[in-house]
């Protein structure tokens, strides 16, 4: 092969590398700068997005890995470089597809699911956090906001924690964050942004103005890319986000979680019926903390029964509420939680991380509703 076609074959080798935080590969992204090929070496050149980006390591060996791989090239020399303030700005409006603006209004092809509960306590978090996973196993393209601003937990729940014990802070590209992943999951939430070094890092005292401008920038300002579904992890009850979600996505589905306590399951009716006063649509219940099978084969009903149905039942006025599911209490599902590892990888075998999983199938098998939708195509 002559060096001509030896630096062609580099590029594409190159350019197919994917940036591990935008997830879209590096020569879409114009990152790709000059290749230079002579003899057996190949001398590539890239542009960062910004200086000090946290996948700059991976690139670089990626990017080094695949220029190496063209028949002909022996010896590879990676050169870095960082994106000038005009080509960031042209990214960023490239990858928002336009004018900054929220990409999960009505016309979006993404299904937005809000999971709510009416009061705290009932594991509604950490159903979120298997869930999504879940879905990701099923493989959607799957993100996920923490809007339980006061309360966040999905951080430690996804083991998205540093050595400091703090979720990591997302990467910035000028006004777009980059959220941080795990399990393939894309995950955004208030404790990747509170200060490091205080002493009240962790608590958030904030009254509605702040909170509506929070989760207003989480659906606008984070960079989730091309999502099949979104889920957000609702605070418990019926304030300030609960109204700020139905007000910036009328057209959310909403799964209510309750426990199957009659007093828990009462509370539960009430948030869904606040979702159908903001027009969304109720489109399920899952039961958390349901009988536990003991070994001798007898059952433990340390909640009561029947918390799921009963609140199913009350919430199927105009169209039929299911039960999406009764998740039984589990001891391998509290302590993957405390570790980080969603019950769903950590032992998919234990009856709660099975009914989680095969509720992610439910939902991953419902169509899309797209009745009334404008399409985002053209007639050539």
């Amino acid at each position: 092969m002559s060096d001509a076609s030896i630096t062609d074959a580099v590029r594409r080798a190159v350019s197919g590398v994917a940036d591990p935080e935008l997830r879209r590969p590096i020569g879409e992204l114009d990152m790709v700068r000059d290749i230079v090929v002579e003899g057996e070496q190949a001398r590539v050149s890239i542009a960062l997005t910004i200086v000090g980006c946290p996948a700059a390591d991976r690139i670089v060996r990626d990017v080094r890995e695949a220029a190496a791989s063209v028949p002909g090239v022996n010896d590879v020399v990676v050169s870095v470089g960082v994106m000038t303030p005009a080509e960031r700005s042209a990214l960023t409006g490239r990858l928002r597809g336009g004018p900054r603006r929220m990409p999960f209004g009505p016309d979006s092809l993404t299904r937005v699911i809000a999971v709510t509960s009416g009061k705290g306590g009932v594991g509604k978090s950490t159903v979120t956090a298997n869930l999504a996973v879940a879905l990701a196993q099923q493989g959607l393209a799957v993100g996920l906001i923490d809007a339980d601003v006061h309360g966040f937990s999905i951080p430690g729940l996804l083991g998205l924690v540093g050595p400091d014990g703090l979720p990591p802070a997302p990467t910035r590209v000028d006004d777009l964050m980059l959220p941080p992943v795990a399990y393939d999951v894309k995950t955004i939430s208030i404790g990747m942004f509170l200060p490091r070094d205080s002493p009240t890092a962790g608590a958030v005292a904030w009254r509605g103005p702040m909170l509506h401008r929070t989760v207003q920038q989480f659906l606008t300002d984070v960079y989730f890319g091309d999502l099949d579904v979104l889920l957000l992890d609702m605070p418990p009850g019926t304030g300030d986000i609960a109204i700020s979600v139905g007000q910036l996505l009328p057209h959310a589905e909403v799964l209510v979680v309750t426990t199957p306590q009659a007093a828990a399951a009462e509370v539960a009716v009430r948030s869904g019926l606040v979702a159908r006063q903001t027009g969304q649509r109720v489109t399920g219940v899952i039961e958390n903390m349901a009988a536990l099978t003991l070994p001798d084969g007898t059952t433990l009903d340390l909640f009561g029964s029947g918390g799921g149905e009963a609140v199913a039942a009350a919430l199927s006025a105009d169209t039929t509420v299911p039960l999406l599911g009764s998740i039984p209490l589990s001891a391998p599902l509290r302590t993957s939680a405390d570790q980080g590892v969603p019950v769903v990888i950590a032992d998919p075998d234990d009856p709660a991380a099975r009914m989680l999983t095969e509720i992610a199938a439910a939902l991953a098998a419902r169509p899309r509703g797209l009745s009334g939708r404008s399409l985002p195509f053209a007639p050539a």
